[in-house]
């Protein structure tokens, strides 16, 4: 049967799927585009199935606002290439504006509502987009904050920072959204430090000490000031301003009659282990198998 270029233009457009593809299933199915359009669609969850076990540590920062909130969203995919593609893209904004529009509670939740800008779930409109660019995707995370003290950064699309700070002004909001986004600190004050952390820390910290030989009091000085040294690197308020070294956030804050509340800060594949890819043996394989 011969299938006219135009139909196969269209199914193209429809699905996202190759010409080759999309020539065999019009055939298949006599030219009827909209089973066409089904037989691919039931064969290609099969693919997403087996696409979504793999790691995607790649991806994107999304931040957008309106008038009474900000949403930042993390959203994943095998590969820097895919990220950079408009389908990607798209679907992320559409993730952003979603949070914006509904302020979920959770991921769940998220997923479960309907993406701005068309007819399906969050998650079903990941699963078509798995089933579209051959590549395994995911929404992550998502934050979401109140804008009236905001101060928001996004340093190009892999990590993002939103601000909680009352006080001092636009240029000091913008200047720790920045530290922020440059030296990672894991909370605010040393107090939001889990005590499980801090006693995992010193634990080390004394069984380091120990090996020094020196006395017991001593020792007890060494871990103090190895736990001080941590809690400063890991905090925002104990970190030397990036600006101005010879300071800490917390005595810059203070100059300027300033408090940061809370932060969050995301990115890009931050935590996931990626998968060690010997691309040699994985062409020799696909050689073996074909």
């Amino acid at each position: 049967m011969k299938i006219p270029a135009a139909l196969v233009k269209e199914l193209r457009e429809r699905t996202g799927a190759g010409m080759m593809e999309c020539k065999k299933a019009l055939v298949e199915s006599g030219g009827d585009i909209e089973a066409a359009i089904s037989a691919m669609r039931k064969s290609g969850q099969a693919k997403v199935a087996k696409k979504a076990g793999r790691i995607a540590a790649e991806g994107l920062i999304v931040i957008q606002q309106d008038s009474k909130h900000a949403a930042m969203v993390e959203v994943n995919s095998e590969t820097d290439f895919v990220s950079k593609g408009d389908d990607f893209k798209d679907f992320c904004d559409a993730v952003a504006a979603t949070v914006l529009r509904d302020c979920p509670n959770n991921l769940k939740s998220l997923m479960a509502a309907n993406l701005v800008g068309g007819e399906k779930s969050v998650e079903d409109a990941r699963k078509d987009l798995i089933g579209k660019i051959g590549e395994n995707v995911n929404v992550r995370r998502f934050a979401l904050m109140e804008t009236g003290n905001l101060a928001v950064y996004l340093h190009g699309t892999r990590i993002g920072v939103l601000v909680d700070i009352r006080g001092g002004n636009a240029e000091l909001a913008k200047d720790i959204a920045m530290h922020i986004a440059a030296s990672r600190p894991v909370c605010v004050s040393a107090d939001q430090v889990p005590a499980e952390t801090i006693a995992k820390e010193k634990e080390i910290f004394a069984a380091q000490a120990a090996n020094s030989g020196k006395p017991a009091n001593i020792i007890e000085k060494m871990v103090e000031g190895r736990l001080k040294k941590f809690l400063s690197e890991i905090t925002l308020l104990g970190q030397p301003f990036v600006k101005d070294p010879d300071q800490n956030v917390e005595k810059l804050l203070k100059a300027n009659k300033a408090n940061v509340i809370h932060f969050e800060r995301f990115e890009v594949g931050e935590g996931i282990e990626k998968k060690s890819e010997n691309f040699a043996d994985e062409v020799r394989q696909q050689v073996q198998g074909s």
